[in-house]
């Protein structure tokens, strides 16, 4: 199953996660509290309006994301 997020991409892809789908449910992204680059892709931790936190990892070479509750 591929994991959902919604961005903002402006220059470039995945600059801003802006919802995450997560068990059914469309959350919206309230705040990105860190981001960080690792090999091969980008991290969010990220707050939702819900007050959920997620770590997001977009995975450039596959091109998908993964979604990680705090």
């Amino acid at each position: 199953m591929t994991e959902k997020v919604e961005c903002h991409s402006g220059y470039e892809y995945a600059e801003r996660p802006t919802a995450v789908w997560w068990q059914g449910q469309r959350l919206e992204v309230e705040e990105v509290e860190e981001r960080w680059r690792i090999p091969g892709g980008k991290c969010f931790r990220v707050r939702t309006v819900e007050g959920l936190v997620f770590n997001l990892t977009y995975v450039e070479l596959f091109d998908e994301w993964r979604i990680h509750q705090l």
